[in-house]
């Protein structure tokens, strides 16, 4: 099984920095062929599982004002040799945005429906250096 749930260790030092710094969070994912079942999205395939997913997190409004600023699909791994299916620019207000988003019960639930989709993901933490601001 791949990497899915966030991890607390990481999270942990993301709450040491400046929680009012602006970040950019890039989503690599690898989608399963087919949806873990019992997580409401039984018969689905992955991607329409992660479909469904962010139809939740909509519907809950757990986005905590991210605003997804690139999507599209990740065809050739030009260095390295992992295989994603999908690429996602998140941009969130603030660090302690995306905090909270993580910490909230209602996301944690919605959560699951990402992980019956996922084979595998990345979440890494960005910010920003260029253009000067």
């Amino acid at each position: 099984m791949g990497n899915i749930d966030v991890d607390d260790q990481t999270l942990e030092q993301m709450r040491q920095a400046d929680p009012d710094e602006p970040v950019v969070m890039l989503n690599l994912l690898k989608f399963r062929e087919r949806a873990l079942t019992g997580f409401g999205v039984d018969g689905m395939s992955g991607q329409e599982a992660f479909r469904r997913y962010g139809e939740l997190n909509n519907a809950a409004n757990v986005r905590y004002d991210s605003e997804p600023v690139w999507l599209g699909p990740a065809h050739r791994t030009i260095i390295g040799t992992e295989e994603w299916d999908l690429a996602i620019l998140v941009r969130y207000p603030s660090r302690q945005h995306f905090i909270d988003k993580v910490s909230d019960p209602k996301y944690q639930d919605i959560s699951k429906v990402r992980a019956a989709a996922l084979a595998d993901s990345s979440l890494i933490e960005l910010t920003q250096l260029l253009p000067a601001q």
